[in-house]
């Protein structure tokens, strides 16, 4: 389990946020197809719901972040290190900078473009345990989406920014299922965000319809800045699905380490 950072979390909170907004994007116009190792396409879909406008993986987990987004050492899981050690050591991210996604740890893990790790933040996700997005679920308007739908779809991401209804600038993620990710939104008094934001467990993260909400501080200091220019990629890890099924470069890793995983 990794340790919520509370005084980052907390400094990030207080920020007044716009009250313009985007929850899970929904393109105005039908969302074109796309694949997810393409960039998202210029758009201005209407965001659903409210917001705010080891070197090379480290051995045990633990690394020091270059750039501290939090001021301790980052605890990673398996999954993350797997993850992480495959895209330094294989340049996936194609001198990009990166993020990685834990669902299940509620984290989100930033990489610059030479792959030295920047710190982690948590991050709050779709409602929906699962790691597919359902078929039409970028057209649909909020109140069409139902419960099972609310997911955060797993999977490699080539993210960049681009407008939204209203004119709002955000970083689409995956623009054909209106996934983005932004600073977390005022949201109501009953789905409790800022709580949830700063909870010490990872199991009440998850209120979203699809986006990724993380600490409004860090999007504008650390995040916007790496992936202004020329975008970056997201891996977002997968609560349901093998992790090799969602990244298949990752059984060659374990062939080549014997197995182990």
């Amino acid at each position: 389990m990794i340790k919520v950072f509370l005084a980052l979390a907390g400094l990030a909170l207080t920020v007044p946020v716009p009250a313009q907004a985007a929850e899970r994007v929904r393109p105005s116009k039908p969302a074109p197809t796309q694949t997810q190792s393409k960039p998202a396409p210029k758009g201005k879909p209407a965001l659903k719901g409210k917001v705010a406008t080891k070197s090379k993986a480290a051995a045990k987990g633990k690394v020091v972040p270059k750039n501290k987004v939090t001021n301790a050492e980052v605890t990673q899981s398996a999954a993350t290190m797997r993850v992480a050690d495959w895209v330094a050591t294989s340049g996936d991210n194609r001198s990009l900078p990166y993020a990685i996604i834990d669902k299940n740890e509620a984290s989100l893990f930033l990489f610059d473009a030479q792959g030295n790790p920047l710190g982690r933040v948590p991050v709050l996700i779709g409602v929906a345990v699962g790691d597919d997005a359902s078929p039409g679920v970028g057209s649909k308007n909020l109140a069409e989406i139902g419960p099972a739908e609310k997911t955060t779809p797993a999977g490699r991401f080539l993210a960049k920014f681009g407008l939204a209804a209203g004119k709002q600038k955000v970083l689409w993620v995956d623009y054909a299922t209106s996934v983005a990710l932004h600073p977390i939104p005022p949201g109501t008094a009953k789905e409790r965000r800022r709580e949830r934001m700063l909870s010490p467990t990872p199991g009440d993260n998850r209120i979203t319809f699809g986006c990724i909400n993380v600490p409004l501080a860090f999007y504008g200091k650390s995040l916007s800045p790496l992936f202004r220019k020329k975008g970056g990629y997201v891996y977002i890890l997968p609560d349901t699905r093998p992790l090799e099924d969602v990244f298949p470069p990752l059984h060659v890793q374990a062939a080549m380490n014997g197995g182990a995983r």
